[in-house]
This record gives structure tokens, sequence and C-alpha cells, in this order.
């Protein structure tokens, strides 16, 4: 899936996505467990989870009837890359991205 820099800045722009993706980073959370640590209705948090899904900002890991959500760094990182190319290409840092994406 080619990396949008809109749908990453429109997923990323709800406190509540930005509140879960702290939460899902480094670890894989159940529904109910962010659902605990967040204080949002189960329903308010599926429906979040579900924009960060359409933007493969979160990975999905199903066991039973249960589904588990941890931060998709590797796009997160291909789509500040992305917004850093678009928006400032004469930076020292987008230079640094660049010379690793053509490594």
């Amino acid at each position: 899936m080619k990396a949008s820099p809109v749908v990453f800045a429109k997923a990323i722009a709800d406190e509540t996505r930005q509140k879960i993706m702290s939460e899902c980073c480094c670890c894989w959370l159940s529904v109910n467990e962010i659902v605990e640590k967040i204080g949002l209705s189960q329903p308010t948090i599926s429906h979040h989870l579900a924009i960060l899904r359409e933007a493969d900002l979160v990975k999905i890991r199903e066991e039973g009837k249960q589904t588990f959500y941890t931060l998709n760094q590797e796009h997160i990182a291909v789509c500040c890359g992305q917004i850093m190319l678009k928006f400032a290409p004469e930076e020292k840092a987008t230079e640094a991205v660049i010379k690793v994406v053509n490594q």
C-alpha cells in the first residue's frame, strides 16, 4: 500500500487516535485493554481503530474472538519521510531520509 501523506495527516489529527497510537506503541493490546487505558466507550475506540486500520497505522493480530493492535511503526516512518520530502525538501534531515531511502 502506497503511503498517503494526506490520509496519514487526517488519521493522526485526532487527539483520541493519538492517545490510541501512544498506548499501542511497542506492545499488542486488545480493544478492551485500549478502552481501559483511554477511558472511552468500546464503540468509540473501535471507530477510531477503524480509521487507524484504514490508514495502515496499526497492525492487527487475531486470537480467537479477540483482536489485538500494535502501532505500525514502519508505515509511520514512511509517511513522516514523505511529508518531509513534500514540505521540507531542502532540510538536512530530509537529505538524510533521501540517502536512507536510496540505499
